[in-house]
């Protein structure tokens, strides 16, 4: 059994990428400049470098620079995605539609329309974490202002049909919202960028900085979409506040790794996935796999102990494995996660669920070590019990 720390937690957050480091290292020091100073070389070579970061962030997803609004991760995009589109088009259409299954900050900010007199509507997903089509097209009308529904889901894995449901917006004009934060390592975007209005995008989600993320609004509706704070007016106007280049740098470059090894990353990452969840069913025969099995991210495993309570698991396994009962933003809440429950399970059996995360750096050592630690924290949780 291995004495060091293990990290499977990589969908709450990525280790930043030695490379990633590297490329923002001397924006901490000598290129300190303001990005929007444009009163010298200091401000002048900042505002070069941000902007370039912004070109690999365009690339990554198939969208131009200036479709491209930084922001401070996803949850500031997607609530400037629904809250913005929602705010330009209350005046013919106050309806919004978003899936059972969506990020706290989505859900959070239908709610807030909901108190300022939109309708708000929510599709259900069936067993494994797909949204209903027939149900998402019988709710979306000449009403809807924004449907938001995640590419890949943070707790499950779940891959959403991007194109399909773009069609069916598209069919209303009701703009589309993805939260893409966990789909670079999942999924090609570039190729769903056509079907897509507005994609929020998180830079610790793909091996950058914490801090920063984006907003992709299409082009045609960037002039439209209205902001939700305001100061200096920068980011066009729909992002006020200082870009900070390293951070943006580190995003920049995280992008341009991404897109650069994401097929075979994702080869290995599956391959990784698959092997820690035969050895959990040897250890566990009982524990049940939670999502899609086919339309899922390669890193991505959620299982349920049937007679094994998560939180108590986790802690028998600190401090030398990391892996989580959900996301990151609902820790600490008293209820169960609202995507278990959306999918079928009980109170109880969210409660036995736990999530793991493979990333980049996971190692076949690394899933050796954590399956036995796995055996000895649940053999002696088993006899607890007995």
């Amino acid at each position: 059994m291995t004495k060091r720390h293990i990290y499977l937690d990589n969908h709450a957050t990525t280790p930043t990428d030695p490379r990633v480091v590297d490329a923002m290292a001397a924006w901490w020091s000598t290129g300190f400049g303001n990005p929007h100073s444009g009163d010298h070389w200091f401000g002048w070579t900042a505002h070069r470098a941000v902007e370039d970061a912004r070109s690999r962030i365009a690339l990554m997803i198939g969208a131009e620079p200036d479709e491209i609004i930084l922001t401070s991760g996803a949850t500031e995009a997607n609530n400037l995605a629904i809250l913005g589109a929602a705010k330009s088009r209350q005046l013919q259409r106050r309806h919004v539609v978003i899936s059972a299954i969506e990020h706290k900050c989505v859900t959070e900010s239908a709610a807030e329309l909901q108190r300022n007199g939109f309708t708000v509507d929510v599709v259900s997903v069936d067993r494994g974490g797909r949204i209903s089509l027939d149900e998402l097209g019988s709710l979306i009308s000449n009403q809807t202002a924004v449907v938001s529904i995640m590419a890949v889901n943070n707790e499950i894995g779940t891959i959403q049909p991007i194109t399909e449901i773009g069609h069916l917006c598209q069919s209303a004009d009701a703009w589309f919202h993805c939260d893409a934060a966990q789909a670079p390592a999942a999924i090609d975007l570039d190729v769903v960028a056509n079907d897509i209005d507005l994609l929020s995008l998180s830079s610790h989600k793909i091996y950058g900085p914490m801090g920063i993320g984006s907003l992709y609004v299409r082009s045609d509706i960037l002039a439209h979409l209205q902001p939700t704070t305001f100061g200096g007016a920068q980011e066009g106007g729909l992002r006020s506040g200082t870009v900070p280049t390293p951070l943006a740098v580190g995003f920049g470059e995280a992008a341009r790794l991404m897109s650069e090894t994401s097929d075979e990353e994702r080869h290995v990452t599956r391959m990784l996935r698959d092997k820690l969840w035969e050895g959990i069913r040897e250890i566990a025969p009982s524990a049940s796999f939670n999502g899609c099995k086919q339309e899922r991210h390669p890193g991505n495993l959620s299982v349920t102990f049937p007679t094994i309570d998560a939180s108590a698991l986790i802690g028998a396994l600190q401090p030398q494995l990391a892996i989580s009962t959900g996301s990151a933003c609902t820790t600490g809440t008293p209820e169960p996660s609202h995507v278990l429950t959306a999918i079928g399970l009980s109170f109880e059996e969210a409660e036995h669920s736990v999530r793991f995360g493979v990333g980049r750096f996971t190692t076949i050592e690394d899933v050796d070590g954590a399956l036995a630690l796995l055996e000895v924290a649940i053999r002696q949780a088993e006899q607890a019990v007995a």
